[in-house]
């Protein structure tokens, strides 16, 4: 039996976050959204087999600074930081942190490809 894959994105633009829940829950994840960092941080995932998907540019916390609160509380999932016009210095901090970037705007199926890697196999 192949078990729930389990997706979390969180962008403040409303149109962009209907937008992604409908196109992943098409391909059958189990979709939860937020509009912004903190909103994440009341109500962090706990299911195995989620990946984040963040806005960088978000009201309150960057999604970079998000993702380091909710590693610094032991939860490690996979994040892919969606942006536009990465900066040297975001990258590096991505990279460090092992969170993928795809840039905006989301053509094509780039954001999915970079998801489904960051799962790995379905189980």
């Amino acid at each position: 039996m192949v078990s729930a894959r389990h997706l979390v994105l969180v962008d403040d633009d409303p149109h962009v976050l209907n937008a992604l829940r409908f196109s992943f829950e098409t391909e059958g994840y189990e979709v939860r959204t937020f509009a912004r960092g903190e909103d994440l941080l009341e109500d962090p995932p706990t299911d195995p087999g989620t990946c984040l998907v963040i806005d960088e540019r978000l009201p309150g916390l960057s999604g970079l600074d998000t993702v380091a609160r909710l590693r610094a509380r032991g939860i490690s999932m996979p994040a892919v930081l969606i942006t536009t016009h990465p900066t040297e210095s975001m990258v590096r901090r991505a990279a460090t942190a092992g969170i993928g970037i795809v840039e905006k705007p989301l053509i094509g199926d780039a954001l999915a490809t970079t998801v489904r890697a960051m799962l790995g196999p379905s189980s």
